[in-house]
């Protein structure tokens, strides 16, 4: 799978430092903006896959910088140019130690956490009698904190957050409030597109000048899960699976393969067959997700061709 990107090793002018998360690679420049590539690793499960999804870095990057756009009216955000398929540019922020997640619906992980009895998430009481992907009576914010590469993101209350200093309670507020604005701006868009926005991450970030703002990425597949909207309500009553837009086929792939990330595990090897069919799902969550359809970068050479851009844009 030469045509993919799965890490990167610049060196642009006035780079002071590299940050590689899961998916994306952040290069700080001169303490002032950043270069955030999405690079085509997948990651379930808080482990990183040992090959790449074509296109997957840029289906990432657009939908994130399409929904970056579509909601600036309503939460400020850290971006200001896009000068590569794979390439967001936008203000340097401190990052907040907490990813905001909130769920719509019972699904994922907190369908998990149900179905072994529990009946609070991160603080927040789950009403009785739910089944799997039923809506919750309103939306749920359930934080978890922001693991380092390698790590499992842990649930967190609240509470937790505010006794541990994580996010001040002033501060903390403003991300709630940003987080229910966000959430209703992608239910609705997800709604113009036939879809569903079940549940959600949302990562804040702090500017130079004290700022609060959304950063990384916004209703993509991999930070968000959507059903089709069209048989939701006749699949929940039939008690049948819902169709959905998010990875949540690749974690259904790895436990059906034995692999949930718990120690002593071993990750299944993934065909290219199985590889290029991932492909194609993130491609066609890209067209269901942002109604267009999907115009496929040239990938002969996506690191030179990123760094031209980058350099050009930079000068």
């Amino acid at each position: 799978m030469s045509n993919t990107i799965t890490k990167t090793n610049f060196n642009f002018p006035e780079q002071k430092s590299v940050y590689k998360g899961k998916v994306r690679e952040v290069y700080n420049i001169n303490d002032e903006q950043l270069v955030m590539i999405a690079t085509d690793r997948l990651s379930a499960f808080d482990v990183v896959m040992p090959k790449g999804i074509p296109y997957k870095g840029q289906i990432l990057n657009q939908i994130a910088t399409k929904m970056m756009k579509a909601t600036e009216d309503v939460v400020p955000n850290w971006l200001t140019a896009t000068p590569d398929p794979n390439v967001a540019v936008g203000h340097l922020c401190t990052p907040f130690k907490v990813e905001m997640v909130i769920r719509g619906y019972m699904s994922g992980h907190a369908a998990r956490e149900y179905k072994a009895g529990k009946r609070l998430l991160c603080g927040v009481p789950m009403p009785e009698g739910m089944k799997e992907n039923d809506k919750f009576p309103q939306p749920i914010i359930t934080p978890a904190t922001k693991a380092e590469m390698g790590d499992h993101d842990e649930d967190i209350s609240r509470e937790d957050i505010l006794k541990r200093g994580i996010v001040s309670e002033e501060d903390y507020n403003v991300l709630e409030d940003y987080t229910k604005k966000l959430f209703q701006r992608g239910t609705e868009i997800a709604a113009e597109r036939g879809l569903i926005l079940v549940d959600t991450k949302y990562e804040f970030g702090k500017t130079k000048d004290g700022k609060i703002v959304l950063i990384d990425e916004i209703h993509t597949p991999d930070s968000s899960r959507y059903f089709y909207a069209d048989g939701y309500q006749e699949r929940q009553d039939k008690g049948e699976a819902q169709k959905q837009l998010s990875k949540e086929f690749v974690r259904q792939w790895l436990i059906s393969n034995g692999f949930q990330g718990l120690e002593g595990q071993v990750l299944p090897e993934m065909s290219d067959d199985y590889i290029e069919s991932v492909s194609e799902r993130y491609i066609e969550l890209y067209e269901n997700i942002t109604g267009e359809t999907f115009i496929k970068a040239d990938v002969s050479n996506i690191q030179e061709r990123i760094e031209a851009n980058v350099l050009e844009f930079l000068k």
